[in-house]
């Protein structure tokens, strides 16, 4: 199964990095964000990845086209013909990546799905994730309860505050889906889990937002599936988020890095 990670958007909330930046490649310690999400699936033994990205795309493409240099001692050798690299303390991990221009920093997220198509043609289900959210969360378990649901689509639900799409579950099915409400509910937490009929529910036109006309369908329709995680999940969504992951990290408590823990 691949996994599509949603990686093109401008991340306006937090400007204080995204504006030399994508938001994926904001780091977390050492890494980007999107390399500990990535680390996750890997984890559990997925490891072929489809990047939907956009704005200041150029810069997530350099950083894994550069990732052995970016992260190991090297010696490099100039002036004999072809330029020769030997790497040191080499541990790169063994992922398969494309990389796809799904539009401009406009494009909304259910048309960057869309967009990505003809690179599942030969997939009956896939993982999908957004860009800048972290957790624990056992995606065998995932894909195990989608699979015995049997819907179009399952979503984590996460118990948050009113900042974020508020689910209402009943026998594990929504029944309702309200694009960030002023009320506490459960949350939409990203790390779907999709089979090939979703694109019925998607249109490549900039302005399909995932998250609103396509969730909302799938709702009606009784094929939006919710998996219950009840434990770490935090979303880089602002400046505050941010430096309350890197506490964290620099704490040693990192939960969402299940490969260390």
């Amino acid at each position: 199964m691949k996994v599509v990670i949603l990686c093109g958007g401008r991340g306006a909330r937090l400007s204080e990095e995204t504006e030399v930046q994508p938001k994926p490649l904001v780091r977390i310690g050492e890494r980007p964000i999107l390399w500990h999400i990535m680390k996750l699936y890997s984890h559990y033994r997925y490891n072929d990845f489809i990047l939907c990205i956009g704005y200041k795309g150029e810069m997530i493409k350099n950083y894994f086209l550069n990732y052995d240099e970016m992260h190991h001692d090297f010696t490099l050798k100039l002036g004999s013909g072809e330029k020769q690299i030997h790497h040191y303390g080499k541990n790169t991990p063994k992922w398969n990546i494309t990389f796809v221009d799904t539009g401009g920093p406009e494009a909304e997220t259910g048309s960057r799905i869309a967009r990505v198509r003809p690179y599942l043609e030969d997939d009956e289900e896939f993982f999908l994730t957004y860009g800048d959210g972290v957790t624990n969360i056992n995606i065998n378990k995932l894909y195990e309860y989608h699979k015995e649901k049997r819907k179009v689509a399952t979503v984590t639900g996460i118990k948050r505050a009113d900042r974020f799409g508020v689910l209402e579950v009943d026998d594990g099915l929504a029944n309702k889906f309200a694009e960030k409400p002023q009320m506490a509910g459960m949350t939409n937490g990203g790390f779907f889990v999709l089979n090939k009929k979703i694109f019925d529910y998607l249109s490549e036109q900039t302005t399909c937002v995932f998250e609103k006309e396509p969730l909302l369908n799938l709702v009606k329709d009784k094929q939006l599936a919710v998996y219950y995680h009840d434990d770490f999940w935090q979303c880089v969504d602002t400046q505050k988020d941010l430096m309350g992951l890197n506490s964290l990290y620099r704490k040693g408590h990192t939960p969402w890095m299940v490969w260390d823990n």
